[in-house]
């Protein structure tokens, strides 16, 4: 590995670890990334490990229902519709549009979603919840400079709600035990890549250290 891949400190170790914790305060909101039926359920898209991480993030949503806004993976309404990639994408998950899920899959899990309200959705149609959405300016409008992010998957919805909150200037606290992914070693990937490459925007803690801090 090349010296520039390296943090600076030489070693994963967040230096300023407890400065960030220490400041989990009201400014902060709980983004919990597509927990819904479909990834939790015998679906093609379904998470296999997602009931490992549930109970942690219901956690973390049970501390701050009103700090904390649901995610939810829109598909297509039918095989070929989107544009450009997206309408081969859904040629070849047919079975994941809106005209052959049951009905409800879209929905957050039930252990979360009875706590909405005071907790909110968000709906989006791709995987960054950034786009074609009023996120940001929701945010904004709360004060919020922090963002707490659980949820699904870690190398594809997660990865574009991190670093679409990066580029938007948000602090992003990654629940390292409370994220998910159909795929081992590309979860274990982004979690080298979040500690190695974004450590000044990016810090990884755990559900406990979350709950320790933030009240």
């Amino acid at each position: 590995m090349s010296e520039s891949c390296l943090p600076s400190s030489g070693n994963f170790a967040d230096d300023d670890v407890t400065t960030v914790v220490e400041d989990l305060t009201g400014t902060c909101l709980h983004l919990c990334v597509d927990m819904q039926r479909m990834f939790a359920e015998g679906t093609e898209w379904r998470t296999p490990w997602m009931p490992r991480v549930l109970p942690r993030v219901e956690r973390l949503v049970a501390a701050h229902p009103d700090r904390t806004i649901f995610t939810r993976f829109l598909p297509a309404d039918r095989p070929g519709e989107g544009k450009g990639t997206w309408a081969s994408y859904y040629e070849r998950w047919a079975s994941m549009t809106a005209q052959n899920l049951a009905p409800g899959l879209i929905d957050i899990v039930p252990s979360l979603a009875r706590y909405v309200p005071p907790a909110d959705i968000l709906d989006k149609r791709v995987y960054s919840p950034w786009l074609g959405t009023n996120l940001d300016e929701r945010l904004r409008a709360r004060g919020v400079d922090t963002l707490v992010v659980t949820g699904t998957e870690t190398d594809v919805c997660v990865l574009a709600a991190v670093l679409g909150g990066v580029d938007l200037g948000y602090r992003i606290i990654l629940v390292s035990d409370a994220l998910c992914s159909s795929c081992d070693e590309a979860h274990d990937a982004l979690m080298v890549m979040y500690r190695m490459r974004y450590r000044h925007q990016v810090h990884t803690l755990t559900t406990e250290e979350v709950l320790e801090r933030w009240r």
